[in-house]
């Protein structure tokens, strides 16, 4: 979110729209309901969100609808109350595209785990899903001992489960991790024990918190989208609702991984982009954020 905020200032700063960006001190629904409560007494034009927890904001959201304020929801894919959802990929594709990362890593087969943020994560939950899917499809020699590990997007929280995987399944050969945390804690308790040639590790994550571990080989491959680039698409979506533009299939919005969005066919408000990067410790030089 400290990267997003970047892309959120240099729309404002581009545009000239008063664009600004808030968040609870840590990931909890209720704090986040309770500052969107407080943009909507503010008479804001559009609240752009990643959510938390999808239902628990649920009611806030229609609220602030029915007060006339554009909605834009990211990382939310189900969401019910929202004008317009930005996705920077779809969520199954994206866990299938790490999960043949991870099988490759593994040599396609051996015992591997799953981490998710949180159980009410709705991106999480779909990258794994994806990865599941794509696992039982493709590498039937893999076999997943641990699934949706919670680690409520807390490095610290990922290294100690970790460290707990490791000691309960001592031939723990993968992990698929879901939050940006997951991969620097995971890789943090695998640089420790020295196991960067038999754990693989995998997942969503940013060369600010993985370079030590992918150049000591404890992470093998992180995959991610700009948060930038996702809070600039957001904001500008809200711009073209609030201009009443209509969105359509196709449309370029003239940012990376943004250029033709795609539209669900089953649910018009919903745009996919196609804008993951894989880093690996080849060209994390690549990357200064």
């Amino acid at each position: 979110f400290g990267r997003m905020r970047v892309g959120v200032e240099r729309f404002r700063d581009e545009t000239g729209h008063e664009c600004f960006q808030q968040g609870p001190p840590k990931a909890d629904a209720a704090l986040q309901v309770q500052i969107i409560e407080d943009l909507i007494a503010q008479k804001v034009d559009a609240i752009c969100v990643v959510p938390f927890a999808v239902e628990a904001l649920e009611p806030v959201l229609k609220k602030a609808r029915s007060q006339g304020i554009v909605v834009i929801s990211h990382e939310a894919s189900n969401q019910i109350n929202a004008d317009a959802i930005i996705e920077a990929f779809d969520n199954h594709a994206y866990g299938a595209h790490l999960m043949d990362h991870l099988a490759r890593y593994m040599g396609h087969e051996g015992q591997f785990a799953t981490f998710v943020g949180g159980l009410t994560s709705q991106s999480h939950n779909e990258w794994i899903d994806g990865a599941l899917a794509r696992q039982k499809q493709a590498y039937p020699k893999l076999e997943q001992v641990a699934e949706r590990i919670e680690d409520y997007d807390n490095r610290n929280l990922g290294y100690e489960k970790t460290k707990e995987l490791l000691t309960t399944y001592p031939n723990l050969r993968g992990i698929q991790g879901s939050a940006s945390t997951t991969a620097a804690g995971a890789g943090l308790a695998v640089e420790e024990r020295g196991l960067q040639d038999k754990v693989m590790v995998v997942g969503t994550g940013l060369v600010a918190q993985c370079r030590q571990f992918l150049e000591s080989d404890a992470v093998k491959l992180i995959s991610f989208w700009d948060p930038a680039d996702a809070g600039y698409a957001m904001n500008q979506i809200a711009v073209m609702l609030l201009e009443g533009k209509e969105l359509a299939h196709g449309m370029n919005l003239g940012i990376a991984g943004y250029e033709s969005l795609r539209q669900d066919p089953t649910k018009p408000n919903l745009f996919y982009g196609s804008a993951w990067v894989d880093v690996t410790k080849d060209n994390l030089d690549d990357y200064d954020f």
